[in-house]
């Protein structure tokens, strides 16, 4: 029986490394990256999907080696992420458009968006996602890159939502697969 790998968005690699170097320095960037058993990455990030096991090794040896900074770090990377997803992803003509329209609608529509692109950084955890009044409830059943309250996701999440919906938008986990939770969940509020 063959084991199905899950593929992820480089950028759960590249954006923690950068965080690393801009924060910590060079030295601590190539430690954490050889520590996860991912030197082959020291000379060039990663240009394409990349196995879902080496973005969740990453960001358990920053986790590990850097306890107290590990949130913010993370947290900040899930917030690069969501630039590059603005800046090389998502079309200006629909940014703009997204912007304009009232946030429930905006929130829809993002969230469709999303969806359809959900695997970039779910990998092989299944994705699911409802609308409730006022907010938007993101589901990641087996999340392959679990952390301990995802600040990665949330970072990712929250910078998407206040660009592109509100600037008051909140990002809440109410559940966690890294605590023993069968899925991550996320309430994305805006009201």
């Amino acid at each position: 029986m063959s084991v199905v790998v899950g593929k992820v968005g480089p950028n759960a690699i590249i954006q923690l490394a950068d965080v690393l170097a801009d924060r910590l320095g060079l030295d601590e960037r190539a430690a954490a990256l050889r520590a996860a058993g991912l030197a082959h990455y020291l000379a060039c990030d990663p240009e394409r999907m990349t196995d879902e096991r080496e973005a969740a090794a990453l960001h358990k040896v920053v986790q590990a080696r850097l306890p107290q900074e590990w949130d913010e770090l993370s947290w900040e990377a899930g917030e690069r992420t969501a630039g590059y997803l603005l800046e090389h992803r998502i079309p200006k003509p629909a940014q703009w458009l997204l912007k304009r329209l009232p946030p429930a609608w905006s929130a829809r529509l993002l969230l469709r968006a999303i969806s359809a692109h959900a695997w970039t950084f779910a990998g092989s955890g299944a994705f699911s996602a409802r609308v409730e009044r006022g907010a938007i409830v993101i589901e990641i059943a087996q999340n392959p890159i679990a952390m301990p309250s995802c600040p990665w996701h949330r970072g990712v999440f929250t910078r998407l939502f206040r660009e592109l919906v509100s600037p008051r938008v909140l990002v809440l986990q109410e559940r966690c697969c890294a605590q023993g939770e069968r899925a991550c969940i996320f309430r994305i509020g805006w009201t």
